[in-house]
């Protein structure tokens, strides 16, 4: 099993927060472990204080849901009872936010963490998390539940 080490985190977060910088967005980026805790979170200067809190619930919602929140957000669409209660469970450490900007971190076929980021606008959020792991060497493809065969494409929902 692989593990995502506080290394792989904070080279996950330098490169975000360059993205961001070349657009002029300060933003908050988390990433968690496959289990939805923490590795590591990181506001920068001028990220809004709310930021670090949104960051850390969709990096939260895509490990735990193991879906980028893209992907989740069209289930969230057909099933919004459904997706309020997954909040309310006991177990949840946090909110489900299933939106742009969260996005599962995925090696050789393996899930191993989430990725959140937060203070753009909601596509640039997502552009900036899904070039950070492309650049890096993470995969972007899922397969939609309940279907066999190949993955959705990077940027197409499934």
């Amino acid at each position: 099993m692989t593990s995502l080490t506080l290394a792989a985190a904070e080279e996950i977060i330098e490169a975000a927060h360059q993205r961001a910088r070349a657009i002029g967005k300060a933003v908050s980026v988390a990433v968690v472990d496959a289990g939805g805790f923490p590795v590591a979170i990181r506001r920068p200067d001028g990220a809004r204080p709310l930021t670090p809190d949104i960051a850390r619930a969709k990096a939260y919602t895509a490990a735990v849901m193991q879906r980028p929140g893209t992907m989740l957000k069209k289930w969230q669409e057909s099933q919004p009872v459904f997706f309020a209660q997954l909040s309310q469970l006991p177990g949840a450490a946090l909110p489900i936010m299933a939106a742009e900007g969260s996005v599962t971190i995925k090696k050789d076929g393996e899930i191993i963490g989430g990725l959140g980021i937060a203070g753009g606008t909601a596509d640039e959020d997502q552009r900036i998390a899904e070039e950070v792991l492309e650049a890096l060497g993470y995969e972007l493809e899922f397969a939609a539940w309940g279907v066999t065969g190949a993955p959705a494409a990077p940027g197409k929902d499934a």
